[in-house]
């Protein structure tokens, strides 16, 4: 009800007294009632401010209401458990492995490499020789 007043609180103010039609039946005896929360009585200073009558109409007459309620598309949709939502699974594929297997065969510096790290005694051979190049690059030498 808050919220239906503020909205439309332009039209709402200076139009004269009107009349709101609700099913929470404690907003009539809520003005007259000797004991009030803080809260209630925030509730009751914003609508002060208004100039209305609050009718108390029983849900199942209150049928506009009830309607707009109930419209299906404001219907709660309920989820399958096994549905995850995936409509299909695919492995990737790509032959790029494959292309990098035959191109490491075909290049003899690659192969060079390969047979270096595959056997380890010749790969601190590769090592020290690729530190002592290195070196020898780094002095100038070579």
């Amino acid at each position: 009800m808050k919220y239906a007043l503020s909205k439309f609180r332009v039209y709402l103010f200076g139009s004269g007294p009107f009349v709101v039609y609700t099913d929470h039946a404690s907003l009539r005896t809520a003005v007259k009632s000797p004991h009030i929360s803080q809260r209630m009585a925030r509730w009751l200073s914003f609508f002060a401010e208004y100039d209305f009558r609050v009718e108390y109409k029983p849900g199942r007459l209150n049928v506009v209401a009830d309607a707009l309620s109930r419209r299906p598309d404001y219907a709660v949709k309920t989820a399958d458990a096994n549905w995850i939502g995936v409509e299909r699974v695919s492995a990737p594929s790509s032959s790029l492995i494959d292309d990098v297997k035959a191109a490491y065969a075909s290049d003899a510096d690659a192969k060079q490499l390969l047979s270096y790290v595959s056997a380890p005694s010749s790969l601190c051979t590769f090592l020290s020789c690729v530190r002592r190049t290195a070196a020898l690059q780094l002095s100038g030498r070579l």
